[in-house]
């Protein structure tokens, strides 16, 4: 998604762009904070999420909400966006081993592959 908004910077569509991420009902983010963000990312985001209030949107993530504030360059942006995702949200944590091992293809033995 912030490489989609990063080419609409490029070639001057960003606008178009960003309609297209404000318009479903529903927009998932999966695997959210998985690496730092550039500024220009940081931006996009909040423009995003600034834009989405009022309208669901879904992350998910392997880290706490508290672990996503150094992975923004500008501390002001995180504090802004990541208040507005907190604080009007419902957090599910889901503890407990990943479903992964069991959706992996078995061996001619029967048995899954050990890691």
């Amino acid at each position: 998604m912030l490489a989609e908004l990063t080419g609409g910077h490029a070639d001057r569509t960003w606008d178009k762009r960003i309609r297209e991420l404000l318009r479903p009902d529903v927009l998932i983010l999966d695997d959210f904070a998985m690496r730092q963000l550039t500024a220009a990312q940081a931006d996009d985001l909040y423009e995003l999420v600034s834009e989405r209030q009022g309208r669901s949107l879904i992350i998910t993530s392997n880290r706490a909400p508290s672990d996503w504030y150094p992975l923004f360059p500008n501390p002001v942006v995180a504090a802004s966006l990541l208040d507005r995702l907190i604080n009007t949200s419902h957090q599910v944590i889901m503890n407990g081993p990943s479903y992964r091992p069991n959706k992996r293809p078995k061996n001619p033995t029967g048995k899954p592959p050990t890691a």
